[in-house]
């Protein structure tokens, strides 16, 4: 349970990081940009158990954030503003919702003015999930996370999607886009 702590706290980290990154979100051109969520990148983790599809212009960022770390694997865009962390660690005991429940009870400590969006059990494919969507702001920027919680193989895998909450819509639809395209075989 430490290391969901520990890890969950890096993904506040990545999520802090981006709301605080003043660059200009505008460098590429915005027709590129849906031509460019037709095409995406296809990542598949614990050879092949579980696969899902990034959108395009995200790269792997996972040896970029100090950790040499194999069961954490971090995407994001040129800007650090969207972000995929995906975490897979030792099984727990605990039920889904309750490790749900004390993450949503983490992110508040850190942010007062945490909104949760909703924190609720999803079926996916034949796999019971957990799934905890929140709004954190941070220096006058608001991010949208959306945490997926599940077990594959007595291993927890934790699943965050953090994308700016400018459009909160327009963000929850994104996150969802990715969250779909979740297999767990």
């Amino acid at each position: 349970m430490r290391k969901l702590v520990k890890y969950a706290g890096i993904g506040l980290l990545v999520m802090g990081l981006a709301a605080c990154d003043n660059s200009d979100t505008n460098a590429p051109a915005q027709g590129s940009a849906a031509a460019s969520d037709a095409a995406g990148q296809s990542i598949n983790l614990l050879d092949g158990k579980l696969s899902f599809t990034l959108p395009a212009g995200m790269t792997d960022q996972s040896g970029k954030l100090g950790t040499q770390s194999n069961n954490m694997h971090v995407y994001s865009d040129a800007t650090g503003q969207k972000a995929v962390i995906v975490i897979i660690g030792d099984s727990a005991n605990e039920e889904l919702s309750v490790l749900a429940n004390r993450l949503e009870e983490q992110q508040r400590s850190r942010d007062p003015q945490l909104q949760v969006v909703t924190n609720k059990s999803i079926e996916l494919k034949g796999h019971t999930l957990q799934q905890l969507d929140s709004i954190i702001s941070a220096k006058g920027q608001t991010a949208y996370s959306s945490i997926v919680l599940g077990k594959i193989d007595n291993k927890l895998l934790t699943l965050q999607v953090t994308l700016p909450a400018d459009n909160q819509q327009q963000a929850q639809a994104d996150a969802e886009k990715i969250i779909n395209t979740l297999v767990i075989n």
